[in-house]
């Protein structure tokens, strides 16, 4: 075999040989990370590293909290026989260990700390959820370092062109049917006389801006995006419409159709009150996603002054 042919067919091998060829190496809030290889069994330990991993059609050997992923996030759906390695605050070192994972993803507020991890697999650190942060930027970066990592570029290209286009479709919709100059207040109900109202530091603000929809709520939430206020504070904004997200407190409407501080507000009394299913608001990409859809089939749909 001539040289330039050898050459020539080396160089061919080369190019079909996959991207991970030699050590890469990434920089995260707990240091560095690197890997020869790109994982195969994974171990995430919040919810919002779930979510992105099963969107990048990777499933992890073993999650934290897996039954309140499957009552409160649910959407990707995760598979049955994922093994649970204990709470996300609290997570079991023992069991992490046992499912001998290649890497592990965490971040700084849920989770021990790093070092005690990295002695288990590689670890990568990443928190959606920070002060100062702006979430859907972050969730963002956490699925692109990620599928860089499992060498799924396309799959984040995919998934987040799919999401981009979602949002253009529903903002559309509701261009067209004239929806979007009345300013909107998202609540999810913790009792009958108390609120979470969702402020512009969380992911929701993503699907709001997106949407081409103001929020109402002035002031600034904690660094998960959201303020705790009595019923009463919503009348500081009366020029809006009233999202109430599910799940809905037991006995909710009885306790409402009695109570004065909801019977008089203005939102309550001018029929711009909006139901709609949860969309997980401490999560990934996806959740904006779900929530700039069923925002939108709600407000296309019309209010009234009933939480049902």
């Amino acid at each position: 075999m001539s040289i330039n042919l050898r050459t020539l067919l080396l160089g061919a091998l080369f190019l079909v040989l996959p991207a991970f060829g030699a050590s890469q190496t990434w920089t995260h809030e707990g240091g560095t990370l690197s890997l020869d290889a790109p994982p195969k069994r994974i171990v995430a330990l919040n919810w919002a590293a779930t979510e992105t991993l099963l969107l990048l059609g990777t499933t992890p050997v073993g999650v934290a909290d897996k039954s309140g992923y499957n009552a409160w996030v649910n959407k990707p759906k995760l598979p049955d026989d994922v093994a649970n390695v204990g709470t996300r605050v609290a997570p079991s070192l023992e069991a992490i260990a046992e499912l001998k994972p290649d890497l592990i993803v965490t971040s700084t507020e849920m989770a021990p700390a790093h070092e005690l991890l990295e002695q288990i697999a590689p670890t990568y650190v990443i928190s959606v959820y920070k002060p100062d942060s702006h979430p859907f930027d972050r969730a963002k970066e956490m699925l692109r370092v990620l599928s860089d990592m499992l060498d799924r570029e396309a799959q984040a290209d995919a998934v987040l062109t799919d999401i981009e286009q979602t949002l253009k479709q529903q903002r559309d919709r509701l261009e067209r049917a004239k929806l979007t100059d009345t300013a909107i207040a998202l609540i999810s109900f913790q009792d009958n006389r108390h609120v979470r109202i969702y402020t512009k530091d969380s992911l929701y603000q993503a699907a709001l801006d997106s949407l081409g929809l103001t929020n109402a709520w002035p002031s600034r939430g904690n660094y998960w995006g959201f303020a705790s206020i009595g019923l009463e504070s919503v009348a500081q904004i009366p020029n809006s419409r009233l999202v109430v997200i599910e799940p809905l407190v037991p006995g909710l409407a009885d306790s409402l159709e009695e109570s004065p501080f909801w019977t008089y507000l203005p939102p309550v009394r001018n029929q711009q009150i909006y139901q709609i299913p949860n969309a997980w608001s401490f999560g990934g990409v996806h959740q904006v996603k779900i929530l700039a859809k069923t925002l939108t089939e709600a407000l296309l749909k019309g209010g009234s002054n009933n939480v049902l």
